[in-house]
């Protein structure tokens, strides 16, 4: 049996130790090379790609359903208002955010809002009257901060203000800048609309043009011909859907 006896350190010794610990809180004080973000006072700026609480535009939505459709989760469904708008489930939602990638007309959008506190399950599922409304945003943070690291150590705190929408002309901004430094052409926005690739076979039921919720599909009785406007299509692809011949698809223009 090895019996261990207590160190008692020397007066010299704590001296010296509560020295270390005094200089080292200065320097921290007054250059701090660590990160500590003191939440919920302040916080630490989200990146301009962050996905949180869904932005819904009622002006803007077409009702496609793309949302629904879309959803890997089906957090979403479309719910009867005035027309057919989305209301999301966030006990489902996994935050992908496929919905406002694929909204042909910007009517969901991003924003930075995350923490945000339910009584109960039943609370999370937010119906679409609640969706039209902005919800009431409580902050609790005074300033948001922003860090730049260079070689493991901290070069520069920042302290900025953002908004909580995610600024998507910033977003394009940067994306163009980045691919500039690496000398990579800028992406082509891609834009579909509808067309029909065998107008020979279109039995004139005009079910395409009821169901197209921006009216850009006409047809004309006497000469029995369909046509779409492009200007006014979005490309939501509800006509490809609804068409029983299946000869209306989408295409790039």
């Amino acid at each position: 049996m090895i019996k261990i006896s207590k160190v008692e350190p020397s007066v010299s010794d704590r001296i010296k130790g509560h020295l270390n610990a005094i200089t080292t809180a200065f320097v921290q004080a007054l250059k701090p090379d660590r990160i500590t973000v003191e939440y919920p006072r302040e916080r630490r700026r989200y990146p301009d790609n962050f996905r949180g609480i869904l932005i819904f535009d009622k002006d803007r939505c077409v009702s496609c359903f793309r949302c629904a459709q879309i959803c890997p989760a089906n957090a979403i469904k479309m719910e009867f208002y005035d027309n057919y708008y989305p209301s999301v489930d966030y006990a489902k939602c996994i935050f992908c955010h496929f919905c406002v990638e694929s909204c042909p007309t910007g009517a969901l959008r991003s924003s930075k809002v995350h923490d945000v506190a339910f009584k109960s399950l039943d609370d999370m599922y937010i119906h679409t009257n609640s969706m039209m409304s902005i919800p009431e945003i409580v902050r609790e943070e005074e300033i948001e901060v922003e860090y730049e690291i260079e070689d493991g150590k901290l070069k520069l705190r920042r302290e900025v203000v953002e908004k909580l929408e995610v600024d998507y002309e910033r977003r394009r901004l940067i994306l163009k800048k980045e691919l500039s430094s690496l000398e990579v052409p800028p992406p082509i926005p891609v834009r579909k609309r509808a067309y029909c690739k065998d107008p020979e076979s279109c039995l004139g039921c005009r079910i395409c043009a009821s169901v197209c919720p921006r009216n850009a599909i006409k047809y004309d009785r006497k000469k029995r011909i369909m046509s779409i406007d492009i200007e006014k299509c979005v490309g939501c692809g509800f006509c490809v859907r609804h068409c029983p011949m299946e000869i209306l698809d989408l295409k790039v223009m």
